[in-house]
């Protein structure tokens, strides 16, 4: 197989285009061409040009003749191999099953290749099947109820689940592990399209189906998937530097004995991590973000990016990606923008406030939504240890809680009022989305003055690489405080804890990824070292 990259042409362009471009950039007759596979379809998004963009993999007669002749061109070169191969398949018999803790992304995958690879996994998720975390989830949204054991962060599909469904990475994948996590979405019934699309989405609703048929996959091949099975405790042994894991404790003082533990919490798994820290598993505090959602009309942000071609069927609703370094050395900058989508409400604990994005496959909602944070380190948390990022988390978040009146609604504020520091009173063009409401207040009264100084400077900048950006009428609603797990959970090149044999973190509340595509592929990594150290391949 053949690879050839940057094939340029317009956005209407007619189906056999593509295959003639290819065949005058390689000056071969369409003859020789047995098959044509688009590996991914990008667009230039500089408003003067809108051109799409081709990687295609190509079955073609003379392959070797053509890498020759183009030897030394970087868009013509041979196709990688980007199959999956597993490690090694179990036995038939195992002196135990490995068990997987959370059923998020990265617990999914985790638990996908170890039942592939014949270890027949248990899989323990403290919150609930996702149909049903579902209607727990509109239960805040619509009543204002929530409920501390499901919701936007617990129950099966993580908070991934409640999201825009982004499968796309900046990590570094040379064994396109990425492909695989895709490739298995496509299984369960995603769009065929996210496999070569630039930026891949599937969306909240298309999600649910997924989940659910990746569940009923693992538990085919020999796997177990328990629902509301919270882990309290470790089973340890051993005393000094190094412990060996040898199962874990349930809420309801069940004991489930292994030495294969994966750790696939989210990164909203509070009082697991407490109970992390109390056992002497080594963990750090890490950097994450905080900030607000901002709220603008899609057409604005769709006439920015696309001009003239804006509403085109084939580039959608159009995303944005910015980036300001302050003045005061905080860097502020867009996280998880969600085009045509909605602000909700994700709080995982009573009397506590906190924000997300969503947006659904077809992105056909009013606003376009994304976190605007603000860069925050260890030395800005309360305090010392790796749990007090948690503390600064909490802090804030009751803070939004009693700003938004104590019932669940959230804080907003109109940007012009920001940055002109005064508070608002009313709404102006630009309706929010956020459910159970708002309460128009003074945002800055709740965040920390560095992060206002900060974003107050971003605005205008940002506002001159898309124009309206710092409307009067956008809307910025609190608060956005876990854009990532403030600590990470320490692990070797063995991928165990550092301190705990047998204990493997994971995922994004150990620190390890930032998405569903980077949980998932860890996931795979995880579970790869898993089969090893059960086969003795070390």
């Amino acid at each position: 197989m053949l690879r050839l990259a940057e094939i340029k042409l317009p956005l209407d362009h007619h189906d056999s285009a593509l295959r003639e471009a290819v065949c005058a950039r390689l000056a071969v007759p369409d003859s020789a061409i047995r098959a044509l596979t688009v590996f991914k379809r990008s667009y230039d998004a500089r408003r003067s040009s809108q051109q799409l963009i081709y990687i295609v993999d190509l079955d073609i007669a003379g392959e070797d003749a053509l890498l020759k002749k183009f030897k030394g061109d970087p868009h013509v070169g041979a196709t990688p191999d980007m199959n999956y191969y597993h490690v090694g398949q179990a036995p038939a018999t195992l002196p135990c099953r490995p068990l997987v803790v959370g059923f998020g992304p990265c617990g999914i995958f985790a638990a996908l290749i170890l039942a592939q690879m014949g270890f027949k996994p248990i899989v323990l998720e403290r919150g609930k099947e996702v149909r049903q975390r579902t209607k727990d989830t509109w239960g805040l949204w619509r009543k204002n109820v929530l409920n501390p054991e499901s919701n936007v962060q617990y129950g099966e599909g993580g908070a991934g689940t409640f999201s825009d469904g982004k499968l796309y990475s900046q990590i570094k994948d040379p064994r396109y592990l990425g492909r695989k996590v895709i490739d298995e979405f496509v299984k369960a019934g995603a769009p065929e399209e996210i496999v070569y699309v630039a930026k891949p989405h599937i969306g909240t609703f298309k999600l649910v189906t997924m989940v659910e048929k990746m569940r009923a996959t693992i538990i085919e091949l020999g796997g177990e998937i328990r629902f509301e099975h919270k882990v309290t405790d470790l089973l340890l042994e051993g005393d000094g530097d190094t412990r060996q894991l040898c199962g874990v404790v349930l809420e309801n003082g069940e004991q489930l004995l292994s030495d294969h533990v994966v750790l696939a919490l989210g990164h909203s798994a509070r009082d697991t991590f407490e109970m992390l820290h109390a056992r002497g598993v080594y963990m750090e505090a890490k950097p994450f973000s905080i900030g607000c959602r901002i709220e603008h009309p899609q057409s604005l942000i769709d006439k920015a990016r696309h001009g003239k071609h804006a509403g085109h069927p084939i580039l959608g609703a159009a995303d944005y990606k910015l980036v300001h370094h302050a003045k005061n050395g905080r860097a502020v900058y867009s996280f998880c923008m969600c085009p045509g989508g909605t602000v909700v409400a994700a709080a995982s604990e009573p009397g506590r406030l906190v924000t997300n994005g969503m947006s659904q496959y077809s992105r056909n909602e009013r606003n376009a939504n994304s976190a605007l944070v603000v860069s925050i380190t260890p030395e800005d948390y309360p305090g010392d240890g790796p749990l007090a990022g948690i503390a600064l988390q909490r802090q804030l978040e009751e803070l939004a809680f009693k700003l938004g009146g104590e019932n669940y609604e959230a804080p907003a504020q109109l940007v012009g009022d920001f940055l002109a520091g005064k508070p608002s009173t009313q709404l102006g063009e630009v309706e929010p989305s956020y459910k159970p409401g708002v309460k128009m207040s003074d945002l800055a009264s709740i965040l920390p003055p560095y992060a206002v100084e900060a974003m107050r400077e971003a605005l205008p900048a940002f506002d001159r690489q898309i124009r309206g950006y710092a409307m009067h009428d956008a809307v910025l609603t609190g608060l956005e405080t876990r854009t990532s797990s403030p600590l990470r959970i320490t692990r070797g090149d063995d991928l165990q804890s550092l301190n705990v044999r047998g204990l493997y973190p994971a995922g994004e509340g150990a620190g390890y990824a930032g998405g569903i595509l980077s949980a998932g592929v860890d996931g795979i990594k995880i579970a790869e070292a898993v089969a090893k150290s059960m086969l003795g391949l070390h």
